[in-house]
């Protein structure tokens, strides 16, 4: 008999002593969010005591993975992958919009673009790159 797996594609951020920080803004933003599991280091490490191990959370029925990464890298994230959020209505792109680029850098101004009557792009105080749209 074969055993199958069903395969599953997750969002994995890697932060280096923010993920919690980061993964509570985000459980804010979303009425449809929580935490599904969150291990942190120990006093044995190999991370900073406290900071998270692993953790798995959703934000409207998607999930994803985040870690502070004990190692520190040469990169981080980019603009090149982003996630892309297709709001309700226009409250949600503005209070979206405003939340995820107080602190961060805007790629593209709320605006009307040709693909769409509102859009913008934004790196959040994280480096996490947020499209928001407002479908026609």
């Amino acid at each position: 008999m074969e055993i199958t797996t069903k395969q599953k594609i997750t969002t994995f951020l890697m932060f280096e002593g923010n993920a919690e920080e980061a993964m509570t803004f985000y459980l804010s933003l979303f009425d449809d969010a929580e935490v599904v599991r969150l291990t942190r280091y120990g006093a044995d490490g190999p991370g900073k005591e406290g900071t998270v191990q692993h953790a798995t959370f959703s934000l409207a029925g998607q999930h994803f993975m985040c870690i502070d990464s004990p190692a520190k890298h040469d990169f981080t994230f980019t603009p090149a992958v982003s996630l892309y959020v297709q709001c309700a209505d226009e409250a949600e792109i503005d209070r979206l919009y405003a939340a995820l680029s107080d602190g961060g850098t805007a790629l593209m101004p709320l605006g009307q673009y040709g693909f769409s009557p509102k859009f913008g792009w934004v790196n959040d105080r994280f480096g996490v790159s947020w499209q928001l749209n407002l479908p026609a």
